[in-house]
């Protein structure tokens, strides 16, 4: 970056004219504000100075010939009618290569103490998505460190996937294997309405210190207001988009769509809009597609945004809204199961209820039918699993249910195994773990032999 980027972003901002207004009613949630329409269009910002001195923002989100309706983005007290508003243009996000390895806030201001430089260029939140004619295809298939995904769940270059799961069952864990360890040139992570204690247990022993070198942290906790929250996830998209415009690979992991959805119901239903699928605004599914769609391959695949996006499904309630939206536009989903992680076997995938749709063409036919063979196996030791337990299950009913009880204990083991050998060597570990177990045995004892 030139020296003096920085500098002329800076005064680009810079604004001859200013333009003031005032508050002439509070109403609900709601601040109305005159003498701003000429130049107020929706998403623009306003700037309240209460008659303390202290300052606070507000996003315009509707209009009439003499007044903006804003959302304050905080807590309204303190507010009074004639408090003066300056009109500020909507506020975008101007991301720098210097950012990586930082924790910064919605609104591109540092959280880990640092000083931080804004880029050249200001992007707008709601940016488009890359021309769907013009886009690339996904791309080779990504080294995960983690044997589940290697093999039977792949991820590839651009592939965008669901990750599924209720409260407590290893997700940030999970999340935070990726960023360690999956294939990509910069990790951008935006954490949606987290506690906040748990963002530096998160940076600093989930991510750590590898995985913070190449990536960039984008919060927003959970006391903060719904204008931030709504605002984390879109930030963090553009700041992908920065990296994936220069040709880099870049990871978006983004937890979580739930927390997002939440907060913008809060401000949709205070815009005046209804509720409709179980509480959550009609413009909730616009806005998660839209967000989906930016991700994914870039133009003529130069750069590339691979995405994991999750969401918190309450009782593995699959049908939910934001759940049901999100499923349709993605390219996979996996599930986490609480029952699987309270058994101990991390991470809590159910591997039957999880799709990649990078398959078949990722893989080899060879590794296609070793895919296929363990999902039969494990398909059938759950259909038979119940009777299993209750020891109504006789061996030699079903030679299929026989080998699958032979294999499962291996299968279920290699689903929550790492992969530090890459694909090639997770396919070897599947290919071992579908032999029967006195092959194994007999194997094993060869090595030690040898």
């Amino acid at each position: 970056m030139d020296v003096f980027d920085a500098l002329r972003a800076r005064v680009a901002e810079l604004r001859p004219v200013r333009v003031y207004g005032r508050i002439n009613r509070i109403e609900g949630q709601l601040v109305s504000v005159e003498g701003v329409t000429r130049q107020a269009t929706i998403g623009d910002w306003l700037e309240i100075e209460t008659r303390d001195g202290t300052r606070m923002g507000a996003e315009i989100l509707r209009l009439t010939a003499d007044e903006a309706h804003a959302l304050p983005d905080g807590a309204r007290d303190g507010l009074a009618i004639g408090d003066r508003a300056e009109y500020l243009p909507a506020r975008g996000i101007a991301p720098d290569d210097s950012w990586i390895g930082r924790v910064i806030d919605p609104y591109g201001r540092p959280l880990d103490g640092r000083p931080l430089v804004p880029g050249p260029i200001l992007r707008a939140l709601g940016s488009p998505a890359p021309e769907p004619a013009r886009r690339g295809r996904l791309g080779a298939r990504l080294a995960t460190g983690m044997a589940v995904f290697d093999t039977m769940l792949p991820v590839v270059r651009g592939q965008r996937i669901g990750l599924f799961a209720g409260s407590g069952v290893g997700k940030s864990m999970l999340l935070g294997k990726f960023a360690r360890h999956m294939q990509a040139d910069v990790v951008v992570i935006a954490l949606v309405g987290e506690r906040g204690r748990e963002l530096r247990e998160f940076v600093e022993d989930v991510l750590g210190p590898d995985g913070l070198a190449r990536a960039v942290v984008v919060t927003a906790t959970s006391d903060q207001p719904p204008l931030t929250r709504r605002r984390c996830a879109q930030a963090a998209m553009c700041v992908a988009e920065h990296f994936r415009d220069q040709g880099r690979h870049v990871l978006l992991l983004t937890d979580s769509i739930t927390r997002m959805a939440e907060a913008h119901r809060e401000v949709a239903l205070a815009a005046g809009e209804e509720a409709s699928l179980r509480g959550y605004p009609p413009s909730v599914a616009h806005r998660i597609m839209a967000l989906a769609e930016r991700a994914g391959p870039g133009r003529d695949d130069v750069g590339a945004i691979t995405a994991v996006f999750t969401v918190l499904v309450a009782g593995s309630d699959m049908e939910e809204p934001v759940a049901d939206i999100l499923r349709g536009v993605l390219d996979g989903h996996v599930v986490m199961d609480r029952a699987i992680a309270e058994r101990g076997r991390f991470p809590a995938i159910d591997v039957l209820r999880s799709v990649s749709r990078s398959l078949p063409h990722c893989a080899t036919p060879e590794e296609n039918t070793r895919i296929a063979e363990a999902r039969r196996f494990l398909g059938a030791y759950d259909r038979a699993e119940m009777m299993i337990q209750a020891g109504l299950y006789e061996a030699g009913a079903d030679p299929l249910v026989d080998r699958a009880v032979q294999l499962w204990p291996a299968l279920d083991a290699f689903v929550g195994e790492d992969a530090p050998q890459g694909v090639r060597g997770a396919f070897a570990r599947l290919a071992r773990a579908l032999e029967p177990p006195t092959t194994r045995a007999s194997a094993g004892m060869q090595r030690e032999g040898t």
